[in-house]
Order: C-alpha cells, then sequence, then structure tokens
C-alpha cells in the first residue's frame, strides 16, 4: 500500500482546499478564454462570409462600393410570330362559369318566406341582356332563350378588359 503521505508522487494539480485564490483565478481565466475564443470564431466567420462574398461578385468588395440599379433588359413584345398552340391544350381546365338574370335585395324573414311558386322581382326587365362571369369576372352579355326545352344563353357582347 502506498503511503498517502508520501512526497514522491508524481504532481497533481492544485485543489481548492489547497490553494483558495485558484477558486476565483479558474473562473476568470475560463471567462476570458471563453470571450478569445468567442471572439476569434466570430472574426473567423466574417472573414470566411467576405470571402465567399467576394467570391461570389468576382472580386474584392468594399465597403465605399457605390451600388447602381439593376437594369431591366428590353421588355417590348417580340413581333416575330410564333408557333400557335392548338386550343387543346385548354380542354382540360375547369371553370366556374355564371349566368346572372338579376339581383334583388331581400331580408332573411322574406327568405323564409319563399315557397314553391313564390315570384321573385329582379333589378333587370324581360329582354335585357344577361351577364355572363367566369370566375367571377364578367366577359360576356347575352340573351336567354329556350331551344328544346332548355334554357340557353347567346352571346352577344363581349365585354373588354
Amino acid at each position: 500500500m502506498a503511503d498517502p503521505n508520501d512526497e514522491n508522487k508524481p504532481d497533481s494539480a492544485p485543489t481548492a482546499a489547497a490553494d483558495p485564490d485558484a477558486k476565483q483565478a479558474a473562473p476568470e481565466q475560463a471567462a476570458g478564454e471563453n470571450e478569445k475564443l468567442n471572439t476569434e470564431n466570430i472574426e473567423k466567420l466574417l472573414d470566411q462570409a467576405s470571402d465567399s462574398l467576394d467570391e461570389a461578385v468576382g472580386g474584392k468588395v468594399s465597403a465605399d462600393a457605390n451600388p447602381q440599379p439593376f437594369a431591366l433588359g428590353d421588355l417590348t413584345q417580340d413581333d416575330a410570330p410564333h408557333e400557335r398552340q392548338p386550343i387543346d391544350l385548354l380542354g382540360e381546365v375547369e371553370m366556374d362559369l355564371r349566368v346572372e338574370l338579376g339581383r334583388t335585395q331581400m331580408r332573411l324573414e322574406e327568405v323564409l318566406q319563399l315557397r314553391s311558386g313564390s315570384v321573385v322581382a329582379l333589378d333587370k326587365l324581360a329582354g335585357d341582356p344577361v351577364d355572363i362571369f367566369v370566375n367571377g369576372r364578367l366577359i360576356a352579355r347575352g340573351e336567354v332563350l329556350v331551344m328544346n326545352d332548355n334554357f340557353c344563353i347567346r352571346v352577344t357582347e363581349l365585354v373588354g378588359a
């Protein structure tokens, strides 16, 4: 067995009990090293970012650089004839088509009193053109027809943008 009081054993680090000043010096030293490491890491990251930016723009970027506005090229429409696409490309496109005969305002009480055979007065007269909406946008006007016991709409006017 080894003697605990043997002085020939290797040097060990001072403990807090043996050196009371070491207790205070260790946290200050550790904080200083962490601060130094953090500062060095931050500077290294900034240098890497700066190098990457220089590489991306193809040269050194200076703080005195004068930024220039981005210049767009010619955006006018090309007059060259384009290859026409067949209308069949639109065959699978779904749209909401709505025909509006007219409008009215009613109180909820009046709506609840509607029954089969009730008449609702609209703001348009018989024979006035009806509005045709596609996806909520007015695109045309037309007249109501009856063909083979079905209601139909004949487009009489296309509405421009």
